[in-house]
């Protein structure tokens, strides 16, 4: 492993660890690497998979990989609500689940394939009057969302075992998953939330393709040049 070619342009491939935040991974690699490095797109602590971590000249591409489609798998759980849309907060409404069906479930995943006006979650990232959402949220502080045009290119129902709907999606730039989760619930007239998910795919970039952080960091710990 060339130590000195991956610091000056390298487009790097990790599998994030289910709870890690995504700078918890991009500082692991950036002291590893002893160099600077920028990431192409956060993921939620409660979400795995790819996350892609650029170096020295690669800084350049971030845009054209962060616009790309992206492949998530993962969970609704339908019956219930969370502030959150996911299990960061814990369950703060229940709904009936009885009259559901599958075909009522196909039904509604073939609604959401498209462009649409999508709210993003009170506990996101997102800035209001340079204040992050998740950050007023925790405060107990009310505020307006605003909705954002996203794209939904593909929804596929993999699995059903009520209260739990497995799916695969490939979203646009910008896309929540959690407040499509949540949406879901409401399109069904129950709740709903996010209880797992994975991102397997970035343009191209697949997440079969992607280092495990502690291998790269035994591989780069062993190159002769690493100090």
């Amino acid at each position: 492993m060339n130590l000195n070619q991956l610091r000056d342009e390298a487009i790097l491939l990790f599998d994030k660890p289910y709870k890690w935040t995504s700078y918890d991974l991009v500082k692991k690699i950036k002291f590893a690497l002893r160099a600077k490095v920028g990431h192409c797109g956060t993921l939620d602590p409660l979400a795995s998979g790819l996350l892609i971590i650029v170096t020295g000249k690669a800084t350049k591409q971030v845009s054209r990989i962060q616009d790309a489609d992206k492949e998530y798998t993962g969970t609704i759980t339908l019956g219930a609500t969370t502030p959150s849309h996911d299990m960061e907060t814990e369950v703060n409404a229940t709904f009936p689940t009885e009259h559901l069906t599958d075909q009522m479930i196909y039904d509604a995943a073939k609604q959401f394939i498209g462009v649409t006006e999508q709210l993003p979650p009170s506990h996101s990232a997102k800035k209001l009057e340079g204040k992050r959402y998740y950050e007023m949220a925790r405060e107990g502080q009310t505020f307006e969302r605003k909705a954002n045009k996203v794209e939904l290119k593909e929804f596929d129902v993999t699995k059903i075992e009520l209260p739990l709907v497995h799916f695969r999606i490939v979203t646009g730039k910008g896309y929540y998953v959690r407040s499509m989760a949540h949406d879901f619930g409401l399109a069904l007239n129950s709740g709903g939330y996010l209880s797992a998910l994975r991102r397997t795919r970035i343009g191209d970039y697949n997440v079969d393709q992607a280092w495990r952080v502690d291998e790269f960091v035994k591989a780069i710990k062993a190159s002769p040049d690493w100090r």
